[in-house]
């Protein structure tokens, strides 16, 4: 309840000085997600049914960078997803887009401070003076949920002007994870609801059986309290003045990064400057058609777990790698990285052109021939990789025997 009211207060819930605010530790901010999706379905159908309309065909709208929790509860408790595809150079939910996709059947629009793909914060600010706009034209009053999972311990800190949580008239409820930037270890997330009325009350369960009366609105009802315990330790211990600490400690090694791999002149930059600390890039030149999943690949042999996947619908012909910067990530790992990085951009130079595995036609002379397989391919490239390396090592070995 403590945890609740300080987060609370940090995303700028209405509340009198000594009113206590309405939350939930959840497994995860997959946990808090569902929550906040269950209470705008009901909170929905329960206005449809005062009105006589049907209530069967709830809708939530989200960017289609939304993390699979998403769809995850779509999928489980029967609501339709309609996503707002990105596109190249903008790969956040358009605002304008979402609303568009507003109808009467929409339960909520769902925003994302801080996409997993990026890191960028999407406009919530525009979301909700959209909204507004479109709530006064139609008689909706179409509500607003926040997945700040990633940024909801970051923007408080050190985007403080930043307007994106309860300052926001139709922002009902806000989850974030305190394992990521919350700085504990994994298995606590968190929900926000901005008052008593956005959370139904036939959701919530009144016990009386473990000494006292308690109220109780999770999936699950039997879990370890030692994540929470940290989550505790961790806000009276650091306070905002820690946190603020850390999370620009975080944002400056991010910059480390990101110049030290502009440098190369190999990468484009996809994330922004301002939004969770994560540095996402991908190739400018493919040389030989090796390609980002190749240079994660690379990265693993240096100790580096760098995923590398495609953009979301709209934009899934561009590859990024990502790596995202944690409290434990210092100036000297980011240094370490580039220059893994760059002997590994040196290293695939030297590699033979990748071979596809698609039937080639010449059509000159009618002459078709078949290329090889993938596993035939990767058998190849595999060999070769290794050809070069021991040719590596006896060179080293003749300089040190010559010496």
């Amino acid at each position: 309840n403590r945890c609740v009211n300080m987060i609370a207060r940090l995303f700028h819930t209405p509340l009198g000085e000594s009113e206590d605010a309405i939350g939930v530790g959840t497994v995860g901010s997959s946990e808090a997600i569902m929550l906040a999706g269950l209470a705008f379905k009901r909170k929905w159908q329960n206005k449809r049914k005062a009105e006589g309309k049907p209530f069967d065909k709830p809708n939530i709208v989200t960017g289609a960078n939304v993390q699979v929790c998403w769809e995850k509860f779509v999928r489980y408790f029967e609501v339709e997803l309609k996503e707002v595809n990105v596109r190249e150079g903008y790969y956040v939910m358009d605002p304008a887009k979402a609303v568009e996709m507003v109808d009467e059947n929409t339960i909520c629009v769902a925003a994302i401070l801080g996409s997993t793909y990026n890191g960028e914060f999407e406009d919530v600010k525009l979301l909700n003076d959209l909204l507004l706009e479109k709530n006064k034209q139609t008689g909706w009053d179409t509500p607003i949920h926040v997945d700040a999972a990633s940024g909801g311990f970051i923007a408080p800190f050190i985007y403080p002007e930043l307007e994106w949580d309860f300052r926001l008239p139709l922002v009902k409820s806000i989850n974030v994870s305190g394992h990521k930037y919350g700085l504990v270890y994994a298995g606590i997330g968190w929900n926000i609801w901005r008052s008593k009325d956005d959370l139904p009350e036939e959701l919530i369960f009144h016990i009386k059986y473990l000494g006292a009366e308690q109220s109780t609105f999770t999936l699950n009802f039997s879990k370890g309290s030692s994540q929470i315990i940290a989550q505790y330790y961790q806000l009276i211990r650091l306070g905002q003045e820690g946190y603020k600490n850390i999370m620009e400690n975080c944002h400056e090694n991010a910059m480390v990064l990101k110049e030290g791999l502009e440098k190369t002149g190999r990468f484009e930059i996809l994330s922004k400057d301002d939004g969770v600390p994560v540095v996402a890039f991908s190739l400018k030149n493919k040389k030989g058609g090796h390609d980002e999943f190749v240079v994660s690949e690379m990265l693993r042999r240096f100790g580096w777990i760098v995923p590398a996947y495609p953009m979301p619908a709209g934009a899934q012909h561009v590859i990024v790698l990502r790596v995202v910067i944690r409290a434990e990530f210092s100036r000297t790992l980011a240094e370490r990285l580039v220059h893994d990085i760059t002997t590994v951009l040196h290293e695939l130079d030297k590699l033979p052109p990748k071979v596809t595995s698609e039937v080639e036609e010449n059509g000159d002379n009618g002459v078709v021939s078949k290329r090889k397989s993938d596993l035939e391919t990767q058998r190849e490239v595999t060999t070769l990789w290794k050809n070069y390396v021991i040719a590596q090592k006896e060179i080293k070995r003749q300089k040190v025997m010559a010496s």
